[in-house]
């Protein structure tokens, strides 16, 4: 069987134990995964507080936000990943982290991510400015409606690339995904497209093919952007795909809609 890899799923609306694991695990099985990657949010865990210190100051909505993300030490996850590792999957399970990256704190994570071997490092930009770019309850208020969407779109990809160039990652999560709202960028994204294939390709960085924007925002793409794949595609650069599921049952989904 060719290899199948689901190269992005959260435990972020579960416990951290074994029993949640498995969910993913037989949900991955079923839908004819071989490789899995499972992850949390940094914002989840307490040690990374201090970087999201512009996302909860920026507003009383997003302080409200992160304080209900914080429920646990990276030690409970570090905890549960060996013990996971003693298990006997039917198929090949990893583990790792999705980092929610700026490239102010970039020496942060420098210091914090080498504690621990994780399997594999998701490089992500959430927020633009401090300010979240994908939260229905607030975003479009907070950002999409005061700021102009070319320099939001310039910024999330020039935090993009830094992600890449910080050579921190593995791969990078949703690489387009600041297209979700369908807020027209008001410039040609191809040279983009070009430098952040020949940066990844440059720095051996997986992009992600992720269909978390089609099916969780309604995004007409289903992953990324064709001209933005095929000129990754061009340029020599692996793509993982990858979900983004947040519950066991969205494991692979949509895959089948993918480009073959």
């Amino acid at each position: 069987m060719k290899n199948k890899i689901d190269g992005h799923v959260h435990l972020e609306n579960g416990p951290l134990n074994k029993e949640y694991v498995w969910e993913f695990v037989r949900s991955a099985q079923e839908k004819g995964i071989t490789t899995l990657h499972i992850l949390d949010h940094t914002h989840r865990f307490f040690e990374f507080r201090d970087m999201y210190k512009g996302v909860y100051e920026s507003s009383p909505l997003q302080r409200e936000w992160f304080e209900k993300k914080q429920v646990n030490s990276i030690k409970d996850y570090h905890k549960l990943i060996e013990e996971m590792k003693k298990e006997n999957f039917p198929i090949e399970v990893k583990f790792g982290l999705e980092v929610c990256y700026c490239d102010k704190n970039e020496q942060f994570l420098k210091n914090i991510l080498s504690q621990y071997p994780y399997d594999f490092l998701v490089g992500s930009v959430h927020s633009i400015d401090g300010f979240l770019y994908d939260m229905d309850a607030f975003s479009k208020e907070l950002l999409w409606e005061k700021q102009d969407p070319t320099t939001i779109y310039k910024r999330y990809y020039d935090q993009i690339q830094s992600a890449i160039e910080s050579d921190l990652f593995t791969q990078i999560g949703h690489p387009d995904v600041i297209k979700m709202y369908n807020y027209p960028p008001g410039y040609d994204l191809i040279e983009t497209y070009e430098i952040l294939a020949k940066c990844a390709k440059d720095h051996h960085v997986k992009m992600e093919d992720n269909t978390g924007a089609h099916y969780r925002y309604h995004h007409q793409d289903v992953g990324l952007n064709k001209e933005f794949r095929k000129i990754l595609e061009n340029e020599g650069v692996e793509i993982i795909t990858a979900s983004d599921a947040h519950y066991p049952e969205d494991v692979a989904r949509d895959f089948d809609l993918l480009p073959k």
